[in-house]
């Protein structure tokens, strides 16, 4: 007897994923809106940054975002992104990432800022399309293999609701056709210029000799008008993939096929780049749609990193640039200067900056039923005092850390609801940094330096 097994969907908390937006209404904070929780003047100050992307007022600026460890400033960042919307880039990177790249620092930089602009191309093509009523591909030999045969040309018909008509196309559309497995009763599109072939689905009007009870492709109507006719296609890509496809000389179609080693890009390409999207926005074919790019810890960037920073967010063609920290009052990487959050002072002068504070124990149970209902963990009165009395005395993100656990000592029992009991065993089973350190102490001597 067979056994019926329940497919599940692939499911992935992630740290901030309960993130919905800023959590605004009419400029002003709410307490608890949108997965967003207490931080009001930092919110208030965000969503001023917003409204100024939007209007284009952000140019050459930067935001700062500082607090102490485990205050939101990611969260912050996170609920921007989700502010702006999907059409807005939105490249997330960390200083280290700096450094582990095999190419130069400022390389690195660039492209992260370069992803973070956004092109939408608008292109007026002819194509023709409708559904495949009759397909005829010829073949013969290949030129240097006999025993083997290849497409040499083809000949299909397509229909629309108001015209039929036949087209001859040669061997390499011919190929196409093949490589995408089209066949009767398939609405494609071909493109009249480059013998593209797209493969939209297949039709509901199909013959019911090319019909099947179970189909991958799509179910779509067959297509009106006449059979040619003039399509706009718009492309979304970034200016980093603009770079990267004039650094190898390919088309905008090579973005979506095959790959290439990492290397660094010259500038006369980004030049070049820069000089044809200011071309297609004049002639209305494009525009740009200035992004976000937030450096997480930013203060282990080191001088050469902020002096190329400061530079280049004046630039014409620049995102908007968000940095967050937690250190005080310390060296700027690479030089025997102290100065506020370790970055060079002439910097901090052009920034904006936005300071998280700590949560208060109201603020810390709020969060932690936003993340308990997240993560699918149910909580008794008693456990959840217990967490927020450990996010009070110890750390927020250790609370957060044992929900989990706690629910699998408590289904190890047999129960789905996390007693106190669970929490105070979690507790004892993972340590927090306070008793790490206690621990490094007392078996100071017997641990390898």
């Amino acid at each position: 007897m067979s056994r019926v097994v329940e497919v599940r969907r692939f499911e992935r908390v992630g740290a901030h994923s309960h993130i919905k937006s800023l959590g605004l209404k009419d400029g002003k904070a709410l307490p608890v809106a949108a997965g967003m929780v207490g931080q009001l003047k930092a919110r208030e100050a965000a969503g001023v940054v917003v409204r100024m992307v939007r209007e284009g007022k952000m140019a050459g600026r930067a935001v700062l975002l500082a607090g102490p460890p485990g205050t939101g400033k990611t969260a912050l960042a996170s609920a921007i992104a989700k502010e702006l919307g999907e059409d807005v880039p939105f490249m997330m990177i960390t200083a280290s990432e700096v450094y582990s790249a095999e190419m130069k620092k400022t390389e690195v930089l660039m492209q992260a800022m370069r992803k973070a602009i956004g092109v939408r191309i608008r292109e007026v093509r002819k194509i023709y399309e409708g559904m495949v009523t009759e397909l005829e591909v010829r073949t013969g030999r290949h030129p240097y293999n006999p025993y083997q045969q290849v497409p040499v040309g083809a000949r299909l018909r397509l229909k629309t609701r108001s015209e039929e008509r036949s087209l001859s196309v040669d061997e390499a559309v011919a190929a196409e056709l093949i490589a995408r497995g089209i066949s009767k009763g398939d609405v494609v599109w071909l493109d009249a210029e480059t013998g593209r072939v797209t493969k939209v689905g297949r039709c509901v009007e199909a013959p019911e000799e090319v019909r099947y009870d179970v189909e991958s492709a799509p179910r779509v109507p067959m297509p009106s008008g006449p059979i040619a006719k003039e399509r706009e296609f718009i492309h979304t890509v970034t200016l980093h993939d603009l770079d990267e496809m004039n650094a190898r000389r390919g088309s905008v179609f090579t973005l979506f096929f095959g790959g290439r080693e990492e290397r660094e890009i010259p500038p006369d390409v980004r030049q070049s780049v820069d000089e044809t999207v200011k071309r297609w926005v004049d002639e209305g074919r494009a525009e740009v749609i200035p992004g976000v790019l937030f450096i997480d810890e930013v203060s282990a960037l080191d001088i050469e990193a902020f002096s190329f920073l400061g530079r280049a967010m004046e630039g014409e063609l620049a995102p908007v640039i968000i940095l967050a920290t937690n250190r005080g009052v310390t060296k700027v990487r690479g030089t025997d200067m102290v100065a506020p959050h370790g970055m060079p002072l002439d910097l901090l002068d052009r920034l904006l900056i936005i300071t998280t504070e700590e949560y208060t124990a109201d603020e810390i149970r709020e969060i932690l039923k936003i993340r308990a209902a997240e993560e699918k963990v149910e909580l008794d009165e008693d456990a959840l005092n217990k967490l927020v009395d450990v996010g009070v005395k110890g750390s927020l993100r250790y609370a957060v850390q044992l929900l989990s656990p706690s629910l699998e000592l408590a289904k190890q029992k047999g129960r789905s609801k996390v007693t106190g009991e669970d929490v105070e065993l979690a507790k004892e089973l993972f340590v927090d940094v306070k008793q790490s350190m206690a621990y490094l102490k007392a078996y100071e001597d017997k641990l390898l330096k």
